[in-house]
């Protein structure tokens, strides 16, 4: 009798998850479809022939390295959180902030660089294709900079420490995930233009 009380015991605990942090990976798989669907697209139209020949602005390399250390200082905001060391977690998520600003900011100086090439997104394909990828990531990440702003202001409020991390876990997952998407996608372009 007590060996089936056990058994029911681990049979009646149901595997829960906060309810927005299961629609932000809703969300998240919905965002790769989209960008799985446009690279396939891109790859399918690409093989058609009359495409553009270009190289990529080297600011992509720099946006990299921004989006690459804006994750390191997020995940250092975060390991300060669950350690309640509020200074750090401040720096951290300031510094993700500006980095994830300096972001969008290099985006925008790469479609710069495409128009002085000569690649618009209206006439061939390939600059279309580009200017969706980097435009789209861009609307993603300026959400991304909202949420980080948000969780910026509750960490000045003390409603982020090693008790309240829901939002700061929420936060950083979003924040890797459009980290790892600009990695792949840039990596994308650089095999594939």
């Amino acid at each position: 009798m007590e060996r089936e009380l056990k058994y029911l015991d681990i049979v009646e605990q149901p595997i829960s998850m906060h309810p927005k942090k299961f629609a932000l990976w809703l969300f998240l798989v919905t965002v790769v479809m989209i960008f799985a669907a446009l690279t396939s697209a891109y790859i399918v139209r690409q093989a058609e022939g009359n495409w553009l020949e270009y190289e990529l602005p080297e600011i992509f390399w720099i946006t990299s390295g921004i989006v690459v250390l804006s994750s390191v200082f997020l995940h250092w905001a975060y390991i300060s959180a669950k350690k309640d060391n509020l200074l750090n977690l401040r720096i951290g998520m300031v510094m993700t902030v500006i980095l994830g600003i300096a972001f969008l900011v290099g985006q925008w100086y790469s479609w710069v660089a495409l128009v002085d090439r000569d690649v618009f997104f209206v006439g061939n394909p390939a600059g279309s294709f580009l200017y969706v990828f980097t435009g789209l990531h861009a609307a993603h990440l300026i959400s991304g900079v909202i949420f980080l702003i948000i969780v910026l202001i509750s960490t000045f409020r003390l409603k982020v420490h090693s008790q309240a991390m829901n939002t700061m876990e929420m936060a950083t997952t979003y924040w890797h995930f459009l980290g790892g998407l600009w990695i792949y996608l840039f990596m994308f372009l650089l095999l594939n233009h």
